[in-house]
């Protein structure tokens, strides 16, 4: 079948791949513009731009589709070219732009399909820009992949095809990610090898939520917050934008971390403040690491400490430790304090400018002790 392509990130390129290699012809590609990226901010083509020129694609690269915008000219010039190509369809994967009326009519006329998208969730739950990031931490069990036909809606339009797919507790953006986008290529490729077959079933509208776009502010932890939340947290801004925390006036970005069972919490908990009657010196850190700890040398007047010790001291009574309170710190990770009560195991953090690294690897060069707390929300560092 002769198509029109629309896709910027690596989710999209694999299903331009998979397009590709099934035969299909496209005649036409549209992918946002380069942006900057990298340490030295030059601009860089998109996953689906890099994959167009490997294979010889016609590639077009307007900032808008919109005829009467800003870049109207652009979107004049697309226009143009979409007509020209004859395509019986077009795919839509994480495309970026809004498609005016124009691109959905310009689709829609005698021998050809309309407009496919590939969506990573279960539709009609988690419309919009980051369903994969929202799904996880909203704690949900399942999501997968919809091919919809696309309306004039966000994400409304009838559905052909769906898949499900478990999320473990193990799982990030990341793994999903990857997961998902083969998922998608394949049931696009599927739908477009029959598409007379397709029998579109319109959405529910009970059960719709947002995935509003990422905002890098939300990426700063709130230990108020239970364990459970904060480790999905964790595991939703895998790779992007990476959730952090602040230690001594450190950011730290978290890459890992687990909920612990109510009694293996309440026994780190109990222990800490049986043992927190005194601010940590740095020889008293020296005697709570391992023997083959590299430690950095920490002033015990540091205001930080007295702050934890005050800290240990009022908790002491409630039996309760204050959220962002370092219970424990060992190989196997950092058990920190969170709300409700409940407890959290770090094990893979990140300082600014260095690499993701275990708990255990991180200790052999930086000291961390249990009455040390982590801060709350703050503006967090590059990494």
């Amino acid at each position: 079948m002769r198509l029109v392509f629309a896709g910027t990130p690596e989710f999209a390129r694999v299903a331009l791949a998979h397009l590709h290699a099934a035969g299909h012809d496209i005649a036409l590609v549209l992918t946002q513009p380069d942006r900057p990226a990298g340490r030295g901010m030059k601009l860089q083509p998109s996953a689906v731009k890099q994959f167009a020129l490997e294979h010889q694609l016609t590639v077009a690269q307007p900032a808008s589709l919109r005829l009467d915008g800003k870049f109207a000219n652009e979107a004049q010039a697309a226009q143009a070219l979409m007509t020209q190509t004859g395509a019986q369809a077009m795919v839509v994967v994480a495309y970026g732009l809004i498609l005016p009326q124009w691109v959905l009519d310009t689709m829609a006329g005698p021998g050809q399909w309309g407009c496919f998208n590939i969506h990573a969730s279960l539709l009609p739950r988690w419309r919009g820009a980051a369903p994969i990031h929202r799904a996880i931490e909203a704690g949900d069990t399942e999501t997968g992949v919809t091919i919809m036909q696309m309306d004039a809606g966000l994400d409304t339009g009838p559905m052909l095809l769906q898949e499900r797919m478990a999320i473990r507790d193990t799982d990030s953006t990341a793994t999903l990610h990857d997961a998902l986008a083969a998922v998608g290529a394949r049931l696009m490729v599927q739908a477009l090898a029959n598409p007379a077959a397709l029998k579109p079933r319109l959405q529910s509208e009970q059960g719709v939520c947002y995935a509003h776009k990422i905002d890098k502010a939300e990426a700063t932890i709130d230990w108020q917050q239970s364990a459970e939340q904060i480790a999905r947290k964790v595991r939703a801004f895998d790779p992007f934008p990476g959730a952090s925390t602040r230690l001594a006036g450190e950011t730290l970005k978290i890459w890992g971390a687990q909920a612990l069972a109510h009694g293996e919490g309440e026994a780190h908990t109990q222990e800490s403040l049986a043992t927190g009657g005194e601010p940590k010196t740095a020889d008293d850190l020296k005697g709570l690491a391992a023997p083959d700890i590299a430690l950095c040398t920490i002033d015990p007047a540091a205001s930080f400490f007295v702050h934890q010790h005050a800290d240990l001291m009022a908790s002491g009574a409630s039996g309760q430790a204050p959220p962002g309170l370092i219970l424990a710190s060992e190989p196997r990770g950092l058990v920190v304090a969170a709300g409700a009560g409940t407890c959290l195991r770090i094990t893979h953090l990140q300082r600014p400018g260095g690499k993701r690294l275990a708990v255990a690897d991180y200790l052999q060069g930086h000291a961390v002790a249990p009455g040390q707390c982590f801060d709350g929300p703050a503006a967090p560092d590059a990494a």
